[in-house]
């Protein structure tokens, strides 16, 4: 499995040179979660997905929280051969007879689309986003979570006593634990604002759930902005609630979706995604 993931770190290491990113700031802290949320919002069995990696790289003036998984698959699709990629992984598993989850651990494929960039530009969050082949973007305020500390709950997580603090963000009653002792005011996705980095978080009923898995300091690495492969001129400019409307139309329908925007029908019936967005407004 070494030789396999050094492979894909050299596939990788091409979208370096890729002229559609551009560099924004000097990465200091690299942070990296766990992210599972629940399949199906209506099964009370609440299956979970397999579990995405949620890089957090922190720099002097801003950060950019998004998928590793997500970006593995842009970066070899850009700048590698998938096919022959999935191939090599799939000689090797067979030779070592990994399990499933062995096999998922390095395979790539996408999952959350969602890259967040906050404090670029100065004092607001940019937020790039796909659905299928059509890539958006838009701005708001950063720090928009109105936090409630409890000083008297604390547990420990990688080592670091974490204290509770609890607040409501469009749609959802979140719980974080953050972590005095590393003094960043920022966290997983779009949650900030805290005089500690966010360690853990979920909302009520756990259909969203973080967890902190790994912390590096590094010396200098440039933090990019833009997505493999994908111009970033061609991002459409939109507002956050349009975008929100289309994501939820989507998840309804995704076959109508993807006629009515490249004209080609799946030909699927009854396929809706019955999981809920991180923001419900």
């Amino acid at each position: 499995m070494k030789n396999l993931q050094l492979l894909l770190l050299s596939l990788l290491s091409l979208s370096c040179f890729a002229q559609d990113l551009v560099v924004i700031d000097t990465i200091k802290l690299k942070c990296s979660y766990e992210y599972k949320y629940l399949r199906d919002t209506t099964d009370i069995n609440k299956t979970y997905s397999s579990p995405d990696l949620l890089h957090l790289q922190i720099g002097s003036k801003c950060s950019k929280c998004f998928s590793y998984r997500t970006y593995q698959t842009d970066s070899i699709k850009a700048y590698g051969n998938l096919h022959e990629t999935y191939k090599r992984i799939f000689k090797e598993a067979d030779s070592k007879g990994w399990n499933t989850e062995q096999l998922t651990a390095v395979l790539p494929h996408k999952k959350m689309c969602t890259k967040v960039y906050k404090n670029y530009p100065d004092s607001k969050t940019t937020v790039t986003e796909s659905i299928l082949l059509e890539f958006f973007q838009y701005e708001e305020d950063t720090n928009l979570q109105e936090w409630d500390l409890l000083s008297d709950s604390t547990k420990t997580i990688m080592g670091y006593e974490c204290q509770m603090a609890t607040c409501k963000f469009r749609g959802r009653e979140w719980t974080a634990w953050f972590a005095l002792d590393i003094p960043i005011s920022d966290g997983p996705w779009k949650l900030s604002g805290l005089p500690g980095l966010i360690m853990e978080a979920y909302d009520r009923g756990y259909q969203h759930w973080f967890c902190i898995n790994g912390l590096q300091q590094v010396a200098a690495e440039p933090l990019f902005f833009g997505t493999d492969g994908k111009d970033i001129s061609t991002f459409q400019k939109v507002k956050r609630t349009d975008l929100l409307t289309l994501q939820y139309k989507f998840l309804k329908d995704p076959d109508s979706f993807n006629e009515m925007s490249f004209g080609m029908s799946m030909g699927s019936n009854n396929n809706e995604i019955k999981r809920d967005l991180l923001e419900r407004e």
